[in-house]
This record gives C-alpha cells, sequence and structure tokens, in this order.
C-alpha cells in the first residue's frame, strides 16, 4: 500500500516537473548597444573632452584618435566598415598623488556653447563592455554613472597593469538605481565618462591609456509596460510643479466641467 502510494506521488512530481508552462510574460529582452566604437569621429552627435587633477603638467592631458584595434576585433571587421580607430589619452603630472584625469562627452546646445553631454542609456542596464590598453602601470579605470535619481556612482574597472589590450565586462551593482518614479528627473541610468586615476606610489611624468569599443548591455523591456505610453499624455494648458507635461506621444482630449 505504501509502495503503491509513494509511486503516485513520484508520478504526479514527475507530472508537475515536466509539463511546460504556458502563457508567461516575458519582461526582459536583452540587447547590446554602442556608446562608442571610436571608429566615426565626427559623425555622432556629441565629441569627447577631456580634463585632469591640478597636478597635471604644462601641456597635459592630450586627447586623440590613433589607428588601431585590438587583435581579436579584427575578424568581425567587414567590407565597407571604416577604418579602425581607437581613443587615446596622454597626461603628466608635475608629482605623485591623488591625480587623475577624466574623458567624458560634450555636445554643442542650441547657444552652441559645448556642455558636458551625459549619454542616456536605454532599459535596465546589466553590464558595461570596454577594451583597455594597458602600460604596466599602476592607474586605476573608473566608468562613472548617473542614476535615475541624480546621483553620480563610480564603478571600477581595471587596474592597468597590464601590457596591451585587454576586455573587460563590468556588472552594473544592483544598488544603483535604474527606475524613477519622479517626472522631473532623469528617467534611466546615464554614461557621464571615464575616470583615471593614479596609484599615491606609481610614476605619474608619462601614462598613455587607450580604449575601444565602449557598449553595454540591457534589458529594454524592464521600462515598457501595457500602456507605459501614458504616463506623458499631454493634457494641455499650463503644467503645474506637480503636473509637469513633457511632451506626450498623442494629445488628451480634455473635458470642461460645468461652471
Amino acid at each position: 500500500m505504501k509502495q503503491g502510494f509513494f509511486v503516485f506521488i513520484s508520478l504526479v512530481l514527475m507530472v508537475l516537473f515536466c509539463v511546460p508552462v504556458f502563457g508567461q510574460v516575458n519582461s526582459k529582452s536583452v540587447e547590446t548597444f554602442s556608446i562608442d566604437n571610436f571608429d566615426t569621429a565626427g559623425e555622432m552627435e556629441w565629441t569627447w573632452d577631456v580634463q585632469a587633477s591640478r597636478l597635471v603638467a604644462d601641456g597635459y592631458p592630450v586627447l586623440g584618435y590613433v589607428k588601431g584595434m585590438p587583435n581579436s576585433l579584427k575578424n568581425l571587421q567587414k567590407e565597407g566598415d571604416p577604418e579602425p580607430m581607437v581613443l587615446g589619452a596622454k597626461v603628466s603630472f608635475n608629482r605623485k598623488g591623488d591625480n587623475w584625469m577624466e574623458i567624458y562627452p560634450t555636445k554643442a546646445g542650441e547657444d552652441g556653447e559645448v556642455k558636458n553631454y551625459e549619454v542616456p542609456l536605454q532599459g535596465i542596464v546589466s553590464h558595461f563592455d570596454l577594451w583597455v590598453w594597458g602600460a604596466n602601470y599602476t592607474y586605476y579605470v573608473e566608468l562613472l554613472v548617473r542614476d535615475a535619481l541624480g546621483s553620480v556612482h563610480v564603478i571600477p574597472v581595471c587596474t592597468t597593469d597590464f601590457e596591451g589590450w585587454k576586455n573587460f565586462t563590468i556588472k552594473v551593482p544592483s544598488t544603483i538605481p535604474q527606475r524613477s518614479s519622479l517626472r522631473s528627473g532623469p528617467e534611466t541610468l546615464a554614461f557621464v565618462g571615464i575616470r583615471v586615476r593614479s596609484d599615491f606610489n606609481e610614476y605619474v611624468d608619462d601614462y598613455v591609456v587607450y580604449f575601444d569599443n565602449l557598449k553595454y548591455t540591457t534589458s529594454i523591456l524592464e521600462n515598457i509596460y501595457d500602456g507605459y505610453e501614458l504616463r506623458y499624455a499631454d493634457f494641455g494648458g499650463e503644467a503645474t510643479d506637480s503636473t509637469e507635461t513633457t511632451g506626450a506621444p498623442e494629445g488628451v482630449q480634455t473635458v470642461e466641467g460645468e461652471k
């Protein structure tokens, strides 16, 4: 009797685990987007600039594009692709200490003034991917991102105590907010720039670093839900502090109450 009961229970469990589950909604669609492959300088809507800490030597830092690419990416080149380029930065400091340089996007505004530009990222970002060229110096590479609440976070990438090219996949910490219920602030994560810091005991008179193929992996369906376009519906009239309109895809037909 007991043996038959256990056989019956085993069959039930087998059916439960083997029968496929239907009707589940897929809330993730993972895609990879390029922030910059550095091959099309001058063709993007924004460009790169560089700044450094106060102990920087005269004439530095220097930023520029150089012909080249990691060997692992050469097999991905197709006929008709632009000539491969990488972004390089050279810096020299007057003495050891808390030295750094930042490489960041800039963009001209409507008034023609060039300002820092934070690249908006789609969806919920899980990883960044970046090729880094090192010259066996102890410098630290970090990514700067702004979260959906407006705070800037530093994400460590690597130490450049190696020679040549290396590829790094950088996980975005789950503690960084990538969603916000606020309508006045950024809605998603934004890329702010790349920071390179020297070790306190490292030589600082001649340092060079190169970057290539900066991209990110994201789940683009995380922020899309049934009816999400209604979030920015324009009701017309003047917006109040609590109901600021933001340019809706479709207008809303308003109904006036009785007077």
